[in-house]
């Protein structure tokens, strides 16, 4: 019952990366842990099998992000989608562009920190009266969706130009750097997110790094590279539109890549075209909770739904003796135990 990450290109949607991994795997059963947007690309966890039961436990992760931010142009979308009506993107005054600094636009970042409330974007797919808000703004009909809990766990300015064309385009991890006077090669894969925390990565042009083409378009705009953690619902969009705000101009994000999406780092996602053949995740050890391991007696006893009393102090993943994942539970009155999930079949990568 596998978990399969992906690095899922740019342009397609994540219902797209869906359907084609269905063709490649073999099955109907594939799902994802969390949408990304078609003009963003990195980890896009696919479940396949069995394995799309554990979907709202990791889709509840935190997000790790490189956004790249433009000033001076707002949009519909909130990204780099170009609107059908040119008049409906807002530009900003040359010398409010002029005025900008890293200094500045770090100082305004750092204030997302405390906050507990978000705007989503008009384009999004939150429902509102039973219709999707991206559906009801396409139809140019007015919308706005209530602002909506979210937490910002690290807001991070990697870089700053006055031009796009200045601004790096690639990243590598952090901690990796090419030998003096040498080449550049690959980045080092135990550099990555298994064990590197926050902040895993850095403005990179080298070739072992990973490039990303911001559009054209914005050869002449200010922008910002910024590594951004948060909370499982908060939009990017919007915070590139609020950035701006708290400056003075308009903003759009101008790019994305997601490069964590909990336990899973981009250096784990393989091209989505070799997903049938790349080695899937461990699923038990992606869930983001303590793991219990039963015996043989009780594991039956879990699948068959019976009260088993283990002292649970709060949600957890129980495992059988050969390392499959029978449930996830979280106690309840009296010392007894509520089902969250359970899998008859044991799961394994």
């Amino acid at each position: 019952m596998p978990v399969h990450p992906v690095d899922k290109p740019l342009g397609s949607s994540s219902h797209d990366v869906v359907a084609r991994a269905r063709r490649l795997l073999g099955t109907r059963r594939v799902g994802h842990a969390g949408t990304l947007d078609p003009l963003a690309t990195g980890v896009l966890v696919l479940l396949s099998e069995e394995a799309t039961k554990l979907s709202p436990f990791l889709t509840a992760s935190d997000k790790e992000y490189l956004a790249w931010v433009a000033f001076g142009l707002g949009t519909p979308t909130l990204d780099a989608e170009p609107p059908e009506d040119e008049g409906a993107l807002t530009r900003a005054a040359p010398d409010a562009l002029a005025a900008l600094t890293r200094a500045g636009v770090a100082t305004a970042a750092r204030t997302f920190l405390g906050l507990t409330e978000q705007r989503p974007p008009a384009f999004s797919a939150i429902k509102q009266g039973g219709t999707r808000s991206y559906a009801a703004a396409r139809r140019g009909e007015a919308t706005e969706p209530p602002a909506r809990p979210v937490a910002y766990r690290s807001v991070e300015v990697l870089a700053f130009a006055p031009r796009r064309g200045d601004l790096p385009h690639g990243f590598a991890p952090r901690r990796w750097d090419p030998p003096a006077g040498s080449a550049p090669g690959p980045a080092d894969p135990t550099q990555g997110a298994k064990g590197a925390g926050r902040s895993a990565w850095r403005p990179s042009d080298a070739p072992g790094g990973r490039g990303f083409d911001l559009p054209p378009e914005l050869a002449e705009l200010p922008c910002a590279l910024v590594s951004v953690t948060v909370a499982a619902g908060t939009y990017v969009r919007s915070f590139a539109r609020d950035l701006g705000a708290r400056l003075g101009v308009p903003a759009h994000l101008a790019g994305l890549v997601r490069v964590r999406a909990g336990k899973v780092d981009l250096a784990d996602c393989s091209p989505l075209d070799a997903v049938s053949s790349a080695t899937p995740l461990d699923p038990v050890a992606l869930l983001p909770y303590p793991c219990a391991h039963l015996d043989d007696r009780a594991a039956t006893a879990v699948r068959q739904g019976k009260q088993v009393e283990l002292g649970l102090t709060g949600t957890t993943a129980l495992v059988d003796g050969e390392g499959n994942l029978a449930a996830i539970v979280e106690p309840g009155p009296d010392g007894r135990v509520r089902y969250a999930r359970v899998w008859q079949r044991g799961m394994t990568p």
